[in-house]
């Protein structure tokens, strides 16, 4: 009986009600009528709330019973979600993702691992949370009935979808990740593992694809970098003494200009190494570090298309769509990492599986 009073007392106090022996007297009328109607049963709750609100109405409650009606509805609602929500879970539990739509959801996940299904525990949990508090009734019975399709339902309030990531601005000066400081990179295959990293991160805070719209523009630098490193290292070899003033003189000019490998950066080199390294055979040292930093480019484009099929995000649950622009930037830089990109995608995998 109390509980009856306590729910027909909420529903009064909704309206301004402040008299809970009155909720307690109608209570008991409640509880008297289901002893009759009921000698030899046991009453649902829908036949005691039936009961509430025709014993509220009989009793001059009227705007009571309405307030009742509500909190009705609300109960069995949340009931419903309860019950349907119970049998969403033990269904992603025992069930295999062969047998189970709900598993097999997004093809990215795995939905048979421990953390790809807890992952769908709760995303189904978020979606039935948002269809009944979240949304007008009107647009969650359209999503239900599929008349429309709301995408990505379960992150509805949590997160933006999708992103792009300017990668050239990201890496000028480092980045963080919100682990740690990243600084800026400064060889090829560097840049390549922080691309991933930038990928990775983002998509962590957020549902959707990862894009890096600038993707050649962004890694340029790093061809550039990386020649200047091979082109000295061939310097330590001959025991030039010059090596520091060369890689400062190129690295000034990769600063104030965008290619180094374009004929007018290379005439650059040439300049510069015939001032400082006169001993050196010149072309021979340009055409080593161009033949070092193209192989460099390639191991950091094989690393990426690796990385890019393999590295985990969301609680370890799901490979990030990512998506990169192709040849758009035509300085020989950019180019190189186009090429390369292209034959460590075609290579494939370790088994020879097609990269996606």
């Amino acid at each position: 009986m109390n509980k009856i009073a306590q729910a027909i007392f909420r529903a009064a106090s909704s309206q301004g009600g402040k008299d809970y022996v009155l909720s307690l007297k109608i209570a008991a009328e409640v509880l008297e009528r289901l002893n009759e109607q009921f000698e030899d049963a046991v009453p649902d709750v829908e036949q005691v709330q039936d009961l509430v609100e025709k014993t509220l109405i009989k009793s001059g409650h009227a705007r009571t019973a309405k307030a009742y009606i509500l909190y009705r509805h609300q109960r069995t609602k949340i009931r419903e979600m309860n019950t349907r929500l119970m049998t969403t879970i033990r269904d992603l539990t025992f069930k295999d993702a062969k047998d189970n739509d709900l598993k097999r959801e997004n093809a990215n996940i795995d939905g048979d691992t421990a953390m790809g299904m807890m992952l769908r525990y709760g995303s189904e949990s978020s979606k039935q949370f948002y269809e009944m508090y979240i949304l007008n009734p009107k647009h969650s019975l359209a999503h239900k009935n599929g008349d429309i399709h709301i995408h990505d339902l379960d992150f509805l309030s949590l997160t933006t979808t999708c992103c792009q990531i300017d990668i050239k601005t990201l890496f000028k000066g480092g980045f963080g990740t919100g682990h740690g400081f990243l600084r800026e990179p400064n060889d090829i295959r560097s840049y390549s593992a922080l691309a991933c990293i930038a990928i990775q991160a983002n998509q962590n805070d957020q549902h959707g694809g990862q894009s890096i719209p600038n993707f050649e523009y962004g890694l340029a630098p790093g061809v550039a970098k990386t020649f200047i490193k091979e082109l000295c290292l061939i310097l330590d070899l001959y025991n030039m003494e010059s090596k520091d003033a060369v890689k400062a003189g190129l690295r000034a000019y990769i600063e104030e200009n965008e290619s180094i490998l374009d004929e007018k950066g290379l005439a650059f080199v040439r300049e510069i190494l015939t001032q400082h390294a006169p001993a050196l055979n010149i072309d021979f040292a340009v055409k080593k570090a161009l033949e070092y930093t193209e192989k460099a480019t390639y191991q950091a484009m094989e690393a990426l298309v690796h990385n890019l099929n393999t590295m985990h995000s969301r609680a370890g649950a799901q490979i990030p769509f990512s998506s990169i622009n192709y040849g758009t930037d035509t300085s020989p830089e950019g180019r190189m990492v186009i090429r390369n990109v292209l034959l460590a995608t075609e290579a494939g995998l370790g088994n020879g599986e097609t990269p996606i």
